[in-house]
């Protein structure tokens, strides 16, 4: 049994981030030099990607929930009426 449902987006995310963080990591040990400007697409695409990603995951969702769904929406009950006394 899943603790959590899977969130596609949030994993895209954290890759990318792992990345970017992983090239300013190999940039302080001085294995290999970073430019400044190498990460700032790497962030804000990912970040990009996963907002795409996270959206697509909901339409698909959305789209497969109310198919599945073979019970009709739940009808309201009318509100009890109070006589007046």
């Amino acid at each position: 049994m899943l603790r959590h449902e899977f969130q596609p987006g949030r994993l895209v995310a954290g890759v990318l981030l792992t990345l970017a963080g992983i090239a300013y990591v190999g940039d302080a040990g001085d294995a290999w030099d970073t430019p400044w400007f190498a990460v700032i697409p790497m962030v804000v695409g990912g970040l990009c990607l996963a907002g795409a990603v996270g959206l697509l995951t909901r339409l698909i969702r959305g789209r497969r929930g109310s198919r599945r769904a073979g019970t009709p929406p739940e009808v309201e009950e009318p509100a009890e009426q109070s006589s007046p006394r």
